[in-house]
């Protein structure tokens, strides 16, 4: 008996994300797989209503109709790309996946780590952005930080120009 995969794709909707989005779909994900797009806001302090009760544990799974649906997005202030939607659409039909995302609010550093352990994840795929050397100190390097510290197999998808 097949056991579930759970395959997390870490999301900003940049270029760099959107294709490594497209290799997971491409190189992993199989038929029956769940498709867990996680994405990452900046902190920000909520004085009311469903943010502030996911600030810590993120939001409730979105499944694919409704992360589809711009105005049901307004309320999360995710706004994905029609070029990533159309992606995850097509893959839905053509391999049969459950597609799902799940918002964090925080560094996404951390957060992504937390994602892993807390759905949880049978692997990762991120996206890099190309940072030189200096850049990745200064800046911080969150696809360095989530392979030394996530608990799953996580793979880095390169962005080249």
């Amino acid at each position: 008996m097949a056991t579930e995969r759970r395959v997390g794709v870490a999301v900003d909707f940049s270029p760099c994300s959107r294709k490594a989005l497209s290799w997971a779909l491409d190189n992993i994900i199989r038929k029956g797989d769940h498709l867990i797009m996680v994405t990452v806001r900046p902190e920000a302090h909520y004085e009311s209503g469903e943010m502030q009760l996911w600030e810590t544990t993120g939001s409730p799974f979105i499944p694919l109709s409704d992360f589809s649906n711009r105005e049901i997005m307004k309320k999360y202030e995710i706004y994905p790309d029609p070029d990533t939607l159309e992606l995850v659409n097509l893959a839905a039909k053509q391999k049969e996946i459950n597609v799902l995302m799940k918002i964090y609010w925080g560094d996404p550093r951390e957060k992504i780590c937390e994602a892993i352990d807390n759905i949880p994840l049978s692997c990762l795929v991120i996206g890099n952005r190309g940072l030189g050397k200096l850049q990745r100190v200064l800046l911080g390097s969150v696809s360095n930080h989530v392979v030394n510290n996530g608990s799953c197999p996580v793979t880095v998808v390169k962005h080249t120009n």
